[in-house]
């Protein structure tokens, strides 16, 4: 059985969902969000119901509390075991008492157990995370409040007796969602898939606006929003003051700055440039990719999904690169002893030998078949490009990690997570340390359209040799919170954070300069922000 997002019984039954009352803070890049969910008990016993929400992927909880009756306990965090225990007994004397855990099947879904809700008693549920907003093709900014997390509830039961999820057109809740925007730089437009009232403009400089959701929106389609400001590549520092009523010199007691830097490729140097490259492709051929893709009718195995993708990666190389083709399991293979150059003749060969890939090679060995690959030497005038598909974790992360960082220097790697098995740390470590980029194929999504993503990303060239440079008065010390950036790719943002240390006397204004190069061409910005700013309670 499908399970319901939202607050449901232990039998999957939806609770009637009274109100939502959304708040979305946008600060440049980054956005708070602020849920609140109101719901009442219109059965004649008490339920223990557990709400499930879905989070973005990297949001990160900064709140979450749960209110019944009179009685509101907000979330804090503690060893999982013990938690539980404490859950446990405040249940079973008849006390109210919230846990909220990580799910088992997805970590990007989160559960909070309610217990005895009693008739016709109201839950108050209130969550706030904060998540980047991911940058479009067209250089929105995106956010997405999704359906899922607002079933409807229809009293009438179903065939089955079993309340379901309606699709009338009468709503049996109210909805109302705020939107504010504050920035460094003018803002142009904000669209949504959903009926807006106008953008309001709080200040001379377009700086500063807010908009809401029109009355009336029946929420039987995600919320998207796409924020448009109007120096997309201008680079902007901001500083959040520290938290009041933190201890200054802790995380949240001093104030963090955040850069942004999102580099721009002219036209018409990117149409100068030749695609060249040795691209290397490793393909898990472990056990595991006999499985189906996903669960449902239809599903095909993950290796011929693999062997699929290759192929048409195959075509789509430019004449004169180099490439070459390993399969991996407990032990690995290679087509060629090195790569070699790409023409008719070499990609027909490689078409065969592809194409009896098969998903006969054991368990998960990639450090060996790695360490083979980085001992071949790198063709002059083509750099290094691997493409990693797995289905697996391995016992030997770290190591694989720490290898694939000692030769960041002359390769990106392309990284393909299938299937839910995937471990995340593998796939995005490895993207990470080599400036690459990293992909995940899960449930129905298709591999082709992600893989060829990433071939596009691998032949443009990058912003690379990033630096930043701060200028500061004495007495104040920048602490990085970020790791260094060694490229960015067309279409990617970077998020720098800082954390500013210590007092001046006498300046309130400090400095930083970013650098970088596209195709050996120089970019400098230096960029001015304030050592001293408002208070806020955000």
């Amino acid at each position: 059985m499908r399970r319901c997002c939202g607050l449901v019984s232990h039998i999957n039954v939806p609770v009637p969902l009274k109100s939502i009352s959304v708040q979305l803070q946008v600060l440049d890049h980054v956005a708070s969000v602020s849920s609140s969910l109101q719901y009442v008990n219109e059965e004649e016993h008490p339920l223990e119901a557990v709400f499930i929400f879905p989070l973005p992927r990297d949001a990160a909880v900064c709140h979450f509390s749960a209110k019944i009756g009179e009685q509101e306990i907000v979330a804090e965090v503690q060893d999982k075991q013990s938690a539980l225990d404490q859950y446990d007994d405040a249940v079973s004397s008849g006390q109210q008492a919230f846990l909220l855990e990580g799910s088992d099947e997805s970590s990007g879904v989160f559960k909070l157990s309610v217990g005895c809700l009693s008739p016709g008693q109201n839950a108050s549920i209130t969550i706030i995370y904060v998540i980047e907003l991911s940058v479009q093709a067209n250089h929105a900014l995106h956010f997405c409040l999704p359906a899922v997390l607002n079933p409807r509830y229809t009293p009438a039961a179903s065939a089955a007796g079993v309340p379901e999820i309606s699709s009338a057109c009468v709503i049996p809740y109210t909805l109302s969602l705020t939107v504010d925007v504050r920035s460094s730089d003018r803002i142009s437009r904000l669209e949504s898939s959903c009926p807006l009232d106008p953008l309001v403009f709080l200040n001379s400089d377009h700086t500063h606006a807010t908009v809401n959701l029109s009355a009336g929106h029946q929420f039987d389609k995600d919320v998207e929003l796409l924020l448009y400001y109007e120096n997309t590549h201008q680079p902007t520092a901001v500083v959040e003051a520290g938290a009041a009523t933190a201890q200054p010199g802790s995380l949240m007691g001093d104030p963090v700055l955040m850069i942004s830097l999102y580099p721009e490729f002219p036209a018409d140097l990117m149409a100068s440039l030749e695609s060249q490259g040795e691209f290397v492709f490793v393909v898990d051929r472990s056990r595991s990719m006999r499985c189906k893709m996903h669960r449902w009718k239809g599903a095909r195995m993950r290796i011929k999904s693999a062997r699929d993708t290759l192929l048409l990666l195959l075509k789509s190389l430019p004449i004169g690169c180099y490439f070459n083709i390993y399969g991996f399991g407990s032990h690995f293979e290679s087509f060629f002893p090195q790569s070699v150059v790409y023409s008719e003749d070499t990609m027909e060969e490689a078409l065969k030998r592809v194409k009896n890939m098969k998903a006969d090679m054991g368990g998960t060995e990639i450090l060996q078949p790695l360490k083979h690959i980085y001992s071949q030497p790198c063709y002059p005038d083509h750099p290094r490009q691997l493409f990693i598909f797995t289905d697996g974790k391995v016992h030997n992360t770290k190591e694989v990690l720490d290898l694939v960082k000692s030769h960041a220097y002359s390769h990106r790697c392309f990284s393909f997570g299938i299937s839910k098995s995937a471990s995340a740390a593998l796939i995005k470590g490895m993207a990470r340390k080599s400036s690459g980029h990293a992909q995940f194929i899960r449930g129905t999504k298709r591999m082709q359209p992600k893989v060829m993503q990433s071939l596009r990303f691998a032949l443009q060239p990058a912003v690379d040799s990033i630096s930043v440079d701060w200028t500061i008065p004495e007495g104040v010390t920048v602490d990085m919170l970020s790791p260094p950036i060694s490229s960015l790719f067309q279409g990617q943002r970077a998020l720098i954070y800082a954390q500013l240390k210590g007092q001046s006397s006498g300046k309130t204004e400090g400095a930083v300069t970013l650098k970088y190069r596209l195709k050996d061409q120089p970019v400098t910005n230096q960029l001015q922000f304030t050592l001293k700013p408002t208070e806020d309670t955000g």
